[in-house]
């Protein structure tokens, strides 16, 4: 994060120590003369005429450290870089574009991706070779890191035209890619008379085809290494609300079942791992991210809606209580005093090894537990031979197979003090080490998960530490640049980093506006459209959509900009959410012609390629059967407490809460009921709270008033297909 330096008097030197990423500070004391990405290191890669090696990780990635250890601490391998090499590091994290921008080049050579990412540019950035992890000695089918250097080399002397040939390919690939991404050429295909410019069986169709590709052994898409992947399980859980299709809620309630079981979650501390590398979801990575608990949250507590089960509640509750106690930060300076935020994640490794934290031998369980050790090993799946693969005798705590109607609760219940005396004993381990920066976009996820389960579950303090970490956020990330409040993408300690994404804005509104349906203050509705009003910086006038960064900001070889999902929802897809939500609650038709544009530009990229963007699916169902509920009433009227609750916990897909407390107007569309009057000496509107109300209504259509929570129930049933009901 630190700013440009004054380039240096003599040779280069490691330029890390400056920088406040855990990421980057982890390779300072590194023999390799890492530089930062700034316009130093460009300049100095240009008046030395070198090609640069750009090295892209992030802090809790296993294999970032494996090439760490056996590369980058070298003293031959350094040499040989720095060598031929202007060498420099990015934290992905800290710099999503910069990653986007050359994962997407190692893509278009055909390679599959992944971190760390190995990058080859000539001085000006412009990328020509690459790979992810190398070797330092030939191995796994790949050269030697070494050797690939030197190889690398000795074609941008030998064969110096051919690199320039392979460059300018790439670079016009990635700058094509981006300018066609959101273009409407095309639209004309679409009739004029499909609504919303999408096909009225798209989201359907595309539930369907996904739902096939369900291991419907052991949940999640066939094959391994298997990710959470919640989007899509999102997606096809509204379709089994919808249209009661049965194979979209097997998918996700047997892939739920298999993360809720397995290894993939953390049965001691809580918190999901990122990935599971076998099929069972036995096996985990064990790196923890909190984007990926953030979304599973959010998963589990829309099916909890309906089948209130007790596994997807215990772990919402541990998830959180994870995220609570070993995620959550303060920071203090004079300018802003305390304010909280989360960190990013947690290492794979401890004490060099990966999952040594979470694993156990019986021997360690059998000193611990005593007379409880039998039934636990049983219930937990503890063996003498262990089950990881890559730990000897060491044993990953699973309850795999997992039980689909959660029979066996009860009996995981009985475990909790044995679980308790295994989280003190965790205590004395080393511990993985955590990135504690801050990130904007990922804490708006989290920030929205808890807004929006607090009101389920009615928990005051899960929406107290989300409505305390929004402000932090503000508060850490905020500054002012060309009259406008902006939002930093990362922080860490007194520094921010002043470059923002477009998931920033996005994922902070969409936590605004969930803090507003669980609140109704108005204040978080104000912030929301603040933030969205920045955020057209990043829209690409003449081709709709949203670039990932904004017209001023720093000039790469590429704007990046694309519809799809990745680990995280793009922004784009989000803004469907945010639009439509901004549209129900201002009433402002504004939002509703931004809303139907975004929709339309980006159709026939989603009728391609469905299964990248299940967020942008989601989202344009819910637009397409818009659902709300406006309830009216004094926040301290227990009738009113209790039409929120009902609403919120309605399995109603996409049902957007819009409470009106005193000092606030409702809708115009909405049919007053004889709940209001006109104040003649101020000519403003004043309500009669003696009775608060809830309206059910779609687009402007509202269906009679209901005052009870059994009229409310019955309206918002309406929205669900009937095998739904039948089974509920």
């Amino acid at each position: 994060m630190a700013q440009d330096q004054t380039p240096p008097k003599k040779g280069l030197e490691n330029r890390l120590a400056n920088e406040t990423s855990p990421y980057l500070l982890q390779h300072k004391d590194n023999p390799v003369h890492w530089q930062p990405w700034d316009a130093q290191a460009l300049k100095i890669a240009e008046d030395l005429k070198k090609p640069i090696l750009l090295s892209i990780g992030y802090s809790a990635c296993h294999w970032c450290h494996v090439m760490a250890h056996e590369s980058f601490e070298n003293e031959s391998i350094a040499a040989v870089m720095n060598e031929l090499f202007v060498n420099i590091k990015v934290d992905r994290e800290e710099r999503p574009d910069i990653d986007d921008i050359y994962m997407s080049a190692l893509h278009m050579m055909g390679e599959q991706g992944g971190w760390p990412l190995t990058m080859f540019l000539l001085p000006d950035g412009r990328p020509f070779w690459g790979g992810t992890y190398f070797p330092p000695t030939a191995k796994y089918g790949r050269a030697g890191f070494p050797d690939i250097c030197r190889e690398i080399a000795r074609i941008c002397q030998d064969e110096s035209e051919k690199v320039l040939d392979n460059a300018k390919k790439l670079t016009e690939a990635l700058n094509n890619q981006n300018n066609a991404s959101f273009k409407t050429a095309g639209l004309e295909q679409l009739s004029p008379d499909v609504p919303l410019g999408v096909p009225e069986d798209l989201a359907s169709e595309a539930s369907e085809n996904l739902a096939r590709q369900i291991d419907l052994t052991y949940g999640g898409m066939r094959g391994a290494p298997k990710f959470p992947q919640p989007l899509i399980y999102d997606l096809l859980w509204q379709d089994w609300l919808r249209n009661g299709r049965d194979v979209s809620r097997e998918a996700v309630l047997i892939t739920l079942s298999g993360l809720c079981h397995g290894g993939i979650f953390d049965h001691v501390r809580g918190g999901f791992c990122r990935y599971s590398v076998d099929a069972e979801w036995l096996v985990p990575h064990f790196e923890k991210m909190i984007y990926d608990n953030a979304l599973l949250l959010d998963l589990m507590g829309g099916v909890w809606k309906s089948t209130h089960d007790e596994v997807p509640k215990d772990r919402i509750e541990k998830t959180v209580g994870w995220l609570f106690n070993e995620m959550l930060i303060t920071t203090t300076n004079k300018a802003q005093g305390n304010n909280i935020a989360f960190a990013a994640s947690l290492d794979a490794d401890s004490e060099g090894e990966e999952g040594k934290y979470y694993v156990w031998t019986t021997t360690e369980l059998a000193s611990l537990l005593g007379d409880n050790f039998s039934a636990f090993a049983r219930d937990y799946r503890v063996t003498d031979a262990g089950n990881f693969p890559e730990g000897g005798d060491v044993n990953i705590l699973n309850r795999l197979p997992p039980s689909l109607n959660n029979d066996n609760f009860e009996e995981e219940a009985q475990h909790a003090q044995s679980l308790d005396i295994l989280a003190r004993a965790q205590n004395l381990r080393t511990p993985p080490g955590r990135d504690d920066k801050i990130l904007a976009d990922w804490n708006g996820l989290v920030i929205a998960a808890l807004a929006r389960l607090a009101p389920i579950f009615q928990n005051k303090n899960w929406l107290d530490k989300a409505e305390e970490a929004f402000e932090g956020i503000l508060h850490i990330m905020s500054y002012e640049d060309a009259g406008f409040i902006k939002l930093a993408h990362a922080a860490r300690k007194d520094s921010r980093l002043n470059v923002s994404m477009a998931e920033d804005y996005a994922n902070m509104a969409d936590a605004a506006l969930a803090l507003f349906s669980a609140t109704g203050r108005a204040d978080y509705l104000s912030t929301a459209e603040t933030l969205i009003k920045t955020l057209e910086h990043f829209y690409a006038d003449g081709l709709g959509g949203f670039y990932m960064t904004a017209s001023g900001a720093e000039a790469l070889i590429a704007r990046p900009h694309n519809s799809y999902d990745g680990a995280t929802p793009n922004a784009n897809g989000t803004m469907v959410d945010i639009y439509r939500r901004l549209s129900i609650f201002t009433g402002e038709q504004e939002y509703r012609n931004k809303l139907e544009a975004l929709i339309k530009t980006q159709a026939i990229t989603a009728i391609k390629h469905y299964p990248q963007m299940p967020r942008y699916l989601t989202e344009t169902e819910n637009t397409r059967h818009q659902a709300s509920c406006v309830i009216i009433g004094d926040p301290s009227d227990g009738g009113f407490k209790l039409l929120m609750e009902a609403a919120h916990a309605h399995p109603c897909p996409g049902l957007v809460v819009h409470p009106v407390i005193p000092g606030q107007n409702p809708p115009s569309h909405i049919p007053l009921d004889g709940t209001t009057n006109i104040n003649s000496a101020s000519n403003k509107m004043s309500f009669a709270f003696d009775q608060p109300t809830a309206y059910v209504c779609t687009h402007n259509a509202c269906l009679p008033p209901a005052k009870s929570v059994e009229d409310l129930t019955t309206r918002l049933n309406g929205f669900l297909h009937v095998a739904v009901l039948n089974i509920e």
